[in-house]
């Protein structure tokens, strides 16, 4: 393990057919005002949202409402959410939803007390709040496995004017304070969408794992959560309502972005980039983003790391080494990545999410090119991956 590290994180989490059981008591602990945010209606429709309004109900809390929180939160979402916290001085951010809408719930918490431009300090300029602000406290009940952000502090924010999409990791303060994880609430999800978070894990878990060439511990905890989500992920595109590869998922999900599995790692995170100015365009879901993009990525950078890749394709996809090259290896390896991913049904190509060739200049300027991982693209690699993703 290289360099030193602290990993902290206070997040309690209730996971189970049972675990809705906790938020009573959780809830016991904050304030009467309560904000309620979730998306489209479909907790309504799947009577999620009477389950846990009947809890919130026993406790006496006043609840504000704010749905319509989307899939990818915008702006202007944000600023709405920020106005009903500071009207109605609001204890307890509730979170009911999938990543997006626990993303959207801590930017709100962040925000509601700043008394700055929020968007320019804390995602132009990636700033945390300072430590003298009030932060309001969150907490989720997840639906939708995938982004980890019941137990992580990311958010990731749209400005639709300026196609401009954003993601910022706070300190520690937005950490959720507890979170609700029922896989049985997952079932209820579109099996698209199941595949999108799927995607999602996966590229996490690849975003930490592609960097450094020591003998981390981390990077055999990611191997692991890797052979956990291709099992799972094959047994619920047969079978969605499969609770046993649901809960493997969802618990998957949470350990492959909560802190643990980048310790000791300089990490990558340029897929992401990619993806998030390829949503902000097309508005497709986050995991189909980063599958579009990222064969296309890893095949670029692949010289770079070459070491980790022959390890991935022999330790993840089980590649025998017999007679090939380094090269040879690891590009099976990335082979077996793609076939797994064409099994469960993910896009491949960013025509497949609606792009076209007139966006790609525009996906460019959006994407931060990071020094980070093996390698940092220049513009025309850019340009180069996006256009062999096509």
């Amino acid at each position: 393990m290289k360099g030193n590290f602290v990993y902290y994180n206070p997040t309690k989490l209730y996971f189970g057919p049972d675990s809705l059981n906790g938020l009573k008591e959780e809830l016991k602990k904050y304030g009467p005002n309560l904000m309620l945010n979730y998306g489209g209606g479909s907790i309504k429709r799947n009577g999620i949202y009477d389950e846990v309004m009947a809890v919130i109900k026993e406790t006496g809390k006043t609840v504000v409402e704010n749905p319509g929180v989307m899939s990818n939160p915008t702006l202007a979402k944000l600023r709405e959410g920020v106005d009903i916290a500071r009207k109605h001085q609001i204890d307890l951010i509730l979170a009911v939803g999938g990543g997006s809408v626990c993303d959207y719930s801590k930017a709100v918490a962040a925000c509601a007390h700043y008394e700055g431009d929020y968007w320019d300090a804390f995602y132009l300029k990636q700033q945390n709040p300072p430590q003298s602000q009030q932060i309001l406290p969150v907490a989720c009940v997840l639906t939708m496995a995938g982004t980890g952000s019941e137990m992580n502090a990311g958010t990731v924010i749209t400005d639709a004017d300026t196609k401009l999409k954003v993601g910022h990791v706070y300190d520690e303060r937005l950490l959720p304070q507890f979170s609700i994880l029922n896989p049985n609430f997952t079932l209820t999800v579109p099996v698209e969408q199941m595949k999108a978070g799927i995607f999602d894990i996966m590229s996490h878990i690849l975003e930490q794992y592609f960097s450094d060439d020591d003998d981390n511990t981390s990077d055999y905890l990611s191997e692991g959560l890797m052979h956990s989500l291709i099992v799972a992920a094959r047994k619920a595109v047969k079978d969605p309502k499969d609770y046993e590869a649901r809960s493997n998922i969802m618990w998957t999900a949470t350990w492959a972005l909560n802190g643990l599995i980048n310790k000791g790692k300089k990490e990558d995170w340029e897929v992401h980039m990619i993806g998030h100015s390829v949503g902000a365009w097309t508005h497709a879901p986050h995991g189909y983003t980063l599958a579009a993009v990222s064969l296309a990525y890893y095949r670029k950078i692949m010289k770079f790391g070459l070491k980790k890749f022959v390890r991935f394709a022999e330790n993840v996809w089980g590649i025998s080494p017999q007679g090939k090259s380094d090269e040879q290896i690891a590009n099976e390896g990335l082979d077996a990545l793609k076939a797994w991913m064409q099994e469960i049904g993910l896009p491949l190509t960013l025509k497949d999410i609606g792009t076209t060739d007139d966006m790609l200049e525009g996906i460019a300027r959006g994407t931060f090119l990071l020094d980070a991982g093996y390698h940092q693209l220049t513009h025309d690699e850019l340009m180069e991956v996006l256009h062999e993703s096509m």
